[in-house]
């Protein structure tokens, strides 16, 4: 039985997640403004095809702060499409560039300065979005929860009312066992790594072991300590 999210953390390094080189914290070209556009770009769709938007972004020019609030909605969406609902995103992205811009001035002073009330009162972003935006773009010590750790957390038993529940979850175990966690690695690492690493371990294991509604935690029970 799962007692903790250390024991998870765990056992999935025992498996050897994360399996990709992409980044130290998992998501691409962690802690740059990139990550702000992928978090609301990936929404309702597969990160491959929100790759595809980020590189034509790239190729004309308009991957910065700066760039995206002065584009028009039509220039952004057409080269935006391969992340589908392409209009309502580019609107979307527009105006949290342009928000952004007009509250902290820079990106730098987003990083700094921003948090996830601010975040969430900007159109198109959820719990995880901001979040994701926390931990992987501004480097906050903050687990970010998706429907994989929902379901994965599921099929160990677990039943949360809401996003916070499963957050406070995930970060007491981790936080309670941090001194161990740092043994496991060669290299020093901060919370915030950890965590962010931590979330990158189950999304890469759920894209191998959940298909629908089946999730399959026989190997990871092999590996739990009981």
């Amino acid at each position: 039985m799962l007692q903790n999210s250390y024991e998870l953390f765990s056992a999935l390094k025992q498996m050897g997640y994360m399996q990709t080189n992409r980044d130290l914290l998992w998501w691409p070209n962690s802690n740059t403004f990139e990550v702000v556009v992928g978090a609301l770009l990936t929404q309702q769709t597969k990160w491959e095809r929100v790759e595809e938007s980020l590189k034509n972004l790239k190729t004309d020019d308009l991957l910065t702060l700066q760039a995206l609030s002065a584009a028009s909605t039509q220039e952004i969406a057409d080269l935006i499409k391969p992340s589908g609902f392409y209009n309502t995103k580019a609107h979307r992205l527009k105006l949290l560039c342009t928000n952004i811009l007009n509250e902290f001035g820079s990106f730098e002073l987003f990083q700094k300065h921003v948090d996830r009330k601010w975040l969430l009162s900007q159109k198109g972003i959820g719990m995880e979005s901001a979040d994701s935006i926390l931990c992987y773009g501004c480097s906050r010590e903050i687990f970010v929860v998706d429907s994989y750790t929902n379901r994965l957390l599921g099929a160990f038993g677990y039943e949360f009312e809401n996003y916070m529940q499963i957050q406070e979850w995930m970060q007491e175990g981790i936080e309670a066992n941090f001194d161990k966690i740092t043994k496991m690695y060669d290299i020093p690492v901060t919370l915030h790594t950890v965590y962010a690493r931590f979330h990158g371990k189950i999304v890469e294991f759920a894209k191998e072991y959940i298909r629908g509604k089946e999730v399959d935690i026989s190997t990871l029970n092999k590996r739990i300590r009981v």
